[in-house]
């Protein structure tokens, strides 16, 4: 693979630390979710992280094989992604659910978007072969 862009971020402290790009427009405070034991409080976490890029990258796969197709996507598109963390036999694991909703597409239409989206996008790549990711058209 070439690799055309490279995002680098560097997390110090771990899950009640700090998460800052190289470019530093994201600088983001991290805690633990008292679901998991820790303090929450009013910062982010890995899971809501990896919920926001998912998101944000699925639905621009959607936007790039509905180009190809010619079908224009409402502004009000949008993809809402649900990241739970549990255990799993050896550590932990993500349970992954995509809620994709495609104002004035008909259902077939949504289906056939939504199933190539998931062949390009990069965190369903990243992924395939190690978490299933459920997909449901709202």
């Amino acid at each position: 693979m070439q690799v055309i862009y490279k995002a680098t971020v560097t997390s110090t402290s771990g899950r009640d630390g700090r998460a800052v790009s190289s470019d530093n427009f994201l600088d983001v405070k991290l805690s633990t979710p008292r679901e998991l034991g820790g303090a929450g409080g009013e910062a982010t976490n890995p899971e809501q992280l990896f919920a926001a890029g998912y998101s944000a990258c699925f639905l621009s796969a959607i936007k790039y094989v509905a180009g190809q197709s010619k079908i224009a996507l409402t502004a009000d598109s949008s993809v809402r992604a649900e990241v739970g963390i549990g255990q799993i036999p050896g550590g932990f694991g993500l349970d992954v659910e995509l809620f994709i909703n495609l104002p004035g597409i008909a259902d077939a239409v949504a289906d056939d978007l939504i199933a190539k989206a998931h062949q390009v996008c990069p965190y369903s790549n990243a992924t395939r072969n190690s978490l299933k990711v459920r997909l449901t058209l709202v």
